[in-house]
């Protein structure tokens, strides 16, 4: 069954507008979540902020923002004063411009959220909205008050639907020259390329979800249904070695083929 929508608003583009409602594409509802607790009274922990100096607790009506300007210096900033820098409107995505799909790389999605339309008056916009960019191969970019924050947006056609994804802003992401400038760019032994792209193949298997499985989850699981039952816990596993590196260097040819050979033996399973 379909997760209740967590975002309900208008999609604009121009003089059309659409009722739409939008879900976080994940979820971790799923994942085990533990409460910290007093373990001489069972009873569980509240976090409370408390005054840095003084050690005394602070009342909510109290606690403020601050930027930082100096050691133990801060400019205060009032919670109507950041409100009044956001978006007038929370709740229109209005599309100001269309870019190539392919001109904004993955690195910049954030997070994923399923647009649908909110009513069968607006399903026609919303359909005319996400076929004419399927068909010319664009994506929308626009500006919504997401978690808070004002966040830059792509609007991305798939299947019957709009997938709504969060943008990083430009200081979030790094520049790759500065990592991957240094790496040679001489071409690679066609030789061990042929080795590799035969290795490739002997391990390329159709996408599964499974494959991106939490083994650690099923694990806490177990756990937890056996303490039900009053079982022992289990004794910790020992800690595996860390193999020490060979002290002389490989050669590639000979460690390509030896795996090739390895992976043409049939795996027991």
């Amino acid at each position: 069954m379909a997760s209740r929508s967590f975002w309900k608003g208008y999609l604009k583009l121009s003089l059309v507008t659409c009722a739409v409602a939008m879900t976080p594409a994940t979820t971790e509802n799923a994942k085990v979540r533990f409460h910290t607790l007093n373990r001489k009274t069972g009873h569980r922990v509240v976090s409370q902020y408390v005054d840095a100096e003084s050690g005394k607790p602070v009342d909510e009506e109290d606690e403020v923002k601050g930027y930082p300007r100096g050691e133990d210096d801060y400019l205060v900033l009032e919670d109507d004063e950041i409100d009044a820098v956001a978006l007038e409107s929370t709740r229109t995505i209005d599309i100001e411009m269309f870019v190539p799909r392919e001109s904004i790389g993955w690195i910049w999605y954030d997070r994923p959220h399923y647009l649908t339309p909110d009513d069968e008056v607006g399903e026609e916009a919303f359909s005319v909205i996400r076929d004419a960019m399927e068909a010319t191969g664009t994506v929308g970019v626009s500006r919504l008050v997401l978690y808070r924050r004002e966040r830059a947006v792509m609007l991305e056609p798939r299947d019957k639907g709009i997938i709504l994804w969060t943008l990083r802003y430009g200081d979030e992401v790094r520049d790759p020259a500065e990592y991957f400038g240094e790496i040679g760019r001489g071409k690679s032994d066609p030789h061990l390329m042929d080795l590799v792209s035969t290795l490739i193949e002997e391990r390329t298997r159709a996408w599964d979800p499974d494959m991106v499985d939490d083994p650690v989850q099923a694990r806490l699981l177990d756990l937890i249904a056996s303490k039900k039952k009053g079982r022992k816990r289990p004794a910790k596993k020992a800690e595996p070695e860390i193999e020490a590196p060979p002290g002389n260097v490989i050669n590639i040819m000979d460690a390509l083929r030896k795996s090739l050979s390895t992976e043409a033996k049939p795996k027991r399973r």
